[in-house]
């Protein structure tokens, strides 16, 4: 499971991701230098790091790399609350504390994402069980 990225690692990949196409160090420096004052070599070393935990692949361009998101930021949030439910004790607890603290705007949110996740993955048909239809594999 992945861990939380720290505040610079965030805010290195929330471009990454917004832009969603590769990206040089240079171009993260310059959108970052508009927020605070960093250095090059600090923006390489993030992304260098990034790419060594998985999250940014990377290709050669001339004398320089291309760091494009290995995945969405959407997944990572998703791996974060995946985690953070599991360590629980007590998960349907957890989940009843977690949907009270949504907003009316976060809930019909979750309503339309179970919608698309019930669409798209139906739950299969019970197996016929009586007579023993369907109990044997091929060649029967």
């Amino acid at each position: 499971m992945p861990r939380q990225l720290g505040e610079l690692e965030d805010a290195v990949m929330t471009r990454v991701w917004q832009w969603n196409r590769a990206v040089t160090v240079r171009e993260v420096l310059e959108d970052l230098q508009q927020e605070r004052s960093i250095a090059y070599t600090t923006v390489m070393t993030v992304l260098d790091n990034l790419h060594q935990k998985g999250w940014v692949r990377r290709e050669v361009e001339g004398r320089a790399y291309r760091y494009t998101a290995v995945s969405t930021r959407a997944a990572y949030s998703a791996a974060l609350m995946n985690e953070a439910w599991a360590q629980s004790d007590n998960p349907a607890a957890a989940l009843v504390a977690f949907f009270g603290m949504m907003s009316p705007e976060q809930r019909e949110a979750l309503n339309d994402a179970i919608r698309i996740v019930q669409r798209d993955n139906p739950d299969p048909a019970p197996a016929d069980t009586e007579g023993g239809e369907g109990t044997e594999g091929p060649g029967r």
